[in-house]
């Protein structure tokens, strides 16, 4: 009898050895691994930050005054806010802020990754070109040296940059606080990681910068649920790796409710399978025809959510296994005992680790006792977004924590220090 499930379990157990030596051995080398040093150059490159906002009202103002305060030469960036399908006050509020203004209206091609189609066609008609494009969301709060780190990166020869993304909000609430957790440690076990060791990392909407020659050539052509994915994968398409500036820090605004939180992640999900669907295919050919592991890494990036789906399954064959043994366990043949258990307390390790790097709150602490219920939380999530996978509804998350630049303390020392959680003044809490 259990021949006939070894077809299926044998290889699969090998997928889950594979995907999780994968995952351990590259999070050392953001945890514990010297960081990519980028050479330091004179101002020079010219920006256009543009942020795509729908109904953003009540925060698009503080915005675009904490862009007008970044620690660089003004007359080398320019703010331009996308006003897309706007009912609210979103265009007349920004223009007041001191932001040039381009309003949108599409009963078609709703979304941001629309929305930034249409705006990076007018920005390439215009008499001034810029070297750059930056983007962010309106709820963002931009570290002042943003500007300054990506210039050095664009000066180094990269052409797509993402920024670290924190949270603005992570005491709000016990969602916010473990969506900022696992923020944080994504940007330290994947994206450092992979950028110390020459791979690829992946664009996160925002805090992200884009060579205007880059867009000029391939055009942006990213319009699904998970624009920023897809445009990276049709980058990397290109042998255009995505890189990681983990100084240059933007702060999001985390969803305050299970349920917005649900929602955001399910739309992540659904745009991810999208992207796996269209370019898995393509990214497996072009890596083994070319011996490309950059591009075999995209590709195993792609995979994510189905190995979660497929390692669920395991979990649940297991706990049967232990009543009715169906199939041949070879677990701990291709793996000793002990190397799963060095793995099982890296699990734990990491998340320590990164809170530590990042000088965490008393209450971040708190949040991470409770942090396995977001991780697992993800699995109905990933099998809902499989199950809608070709619905390209697009949902708008609204922001509502309206914080201004001047209502924080930004670590100023995130160069020397690295990325740490920001700090309110007392006055605002």
């Amino acid at each position: 009898m259990s021949s006939y499930f070894d077809i299926v379990m044998i290889p699969l157990q090998l997928l889950i050895v594979f995907f999780t030596i994968y995952y351990f051995v590259i999070s050392w080398f953001g945890l514990f691994g010297k960081m990519k040093e980028t050479k330091q150059f004179e101002e020079k490159s010219t920006f256009a930050l543009i942020v795509c906002a729908h109904n953003e009202e009540q925060v698009i103002a503080q915005l675009v005054d904490n862009l007008k305060q970044l620690n660089y030469s003004q007359e080398l960036y320019d703010i331009f806010v996308v006003a897309d399908n706007c009912v609210d006050q979103t265009a007349k509020v920004a223009r007041d802020a001191g932001a040039i203004v381009y309003e949108r209206f599409s009963e078609t091609g709703r979304g941001k990754g629309f929305a930034m189609e249409w705006m990076f066609e007018r920005l390439f008609g215009l008499e001034r070109q810029y070297d750059a494009v930056c983007v962010f969301d309106a709820d963002n709060l931009v570290h002042p040296d943003f500007l300054k780190i990506m210039n050095n990166h664009l000066c180094s020869g990269e052409r797509l940059i993402q920024g670290y993304l924190d949270s603005k909000n992570p005491e709000d609430t016990w969602v916010s606080g473990m969506f900022a957790i696992s923020f944080w440690i994504v940007n330290h076990v994947w994206h450092l990681a992979k950028y110390n060791i020459g791979l690829s990392c992946v664009l996160g909407g925002t805090g992200m910068c884009i060579d205007t020659k880059l867009l000029k050539q391939y055009g942006w052509g990213a319009t699904c649920l998970t624009e920023d994915m897809e445009f990276t994968m049709k980058a990397l398409m290109e042998n255009i790796p995505t890189t990681w500036a983990h100084d240059a820090v933007i702060y999001d605004e985390k969803p305050l409710t299970f349920k917005a939180a649900w929602n955001q992640r399910k739309r992540w999900a659904q745009g991810h399978f999208d992207v796996a669907n269209r370019y898995i295919p393509k990214m497996l050919a072009k890596g083994i025809k070319e011996h490309n592991v950059v591009v075999l890494d995209g590709m195993i990036n792609l995979i994510q959510p189905y190995f979660l789906l497929v390692s669920t399954v395991f979990v649940i064959c297991t706990y049967i296994y232990n009543f009715i043994p169906f199939y041949t366990n070879i677990l701990y043949e291709v793996l000793p005992l002990q190397v799963w258990q060095i793995i099982g307390i890296g699990q734990y390790i990491f998340p320590i680790t990164v809170l530590w790097k990042i000088r965490a709150s008393v209450k971040s602490w708190v949040y991470l006792l409770v942090y396995p219920v977001f991780i697992y939380s993800w699995i109905p999530i990933t099998f809902l977004g499989w199950v809608h996978r070709n619905d390209h509804e697009w949902n708008h998350t609204i922001h509502t924590r309206s914080i201004s630049f001047d209502d924080v303390i930004i670590p100023e020392n995130v160069v020397e220090m690295g990325p740490k959680q920001v700090a309110f003044r007392k006055d605002t809490k």
